[in-house]
């Protein structure tokens, strides 16, 4: 089954290197917003199941793309994936409905890690 998800940075490089991220036999359909306001466009089409969501973005920023999800309720789980390692960081992400946070640069067995301690892939993807 083809899991449909959104990764979102106003990077294109941080987008890419997402992307490389992802686990190589994990079926996945990627779509890519640039700000949350692209992201939430893309959310309420209530295609998507994951994001990968970066917090600093012109336009609407990852904070407040977690508090439009949560005020309208949208049916998206949430990765904050950031630079901004700060313990304040990650748990006013997690207050705000991200199951989880990855710190940039991304190294690709902690995503792996992530997906599955989420249930979001099995045990045989690396």
């Amino acid at each position: 089954m083809t899991t449909k998800l959104i990764i979102c940075d106003d990077s294109n490089m941080a987008r890419k290197q997402m992307s490389r991220a992802l686990p190589d036999n994990w079926q996945t359909e990627v779509s890519f917003a640039k700000n949350g306001e692209e992201a939430i466009e893309l959310v309420k089409s209530g295609q998507f199941e994951l994001m990968f969501l970066d917090l600093t973005m012109p336009v609407m920023d990852g904070y407040q793309t977690l508090e439009v999800i949560h005020k309208n309720d949208l049916p998206i789980m949430v990765i904050v994936v950031s630079g901004d390692i700060q313990p304040e960081a990650r748990e006013r992400v997690k207050k705000m409905g991200a199951i989880d946070f990855i710190k940039k640069p991304v190294d690709k067995e902690k995503v792996a890690t992530v997906l599955r301690d989420y249930g979001l892939i099995g045990g045989e993807h690396a």
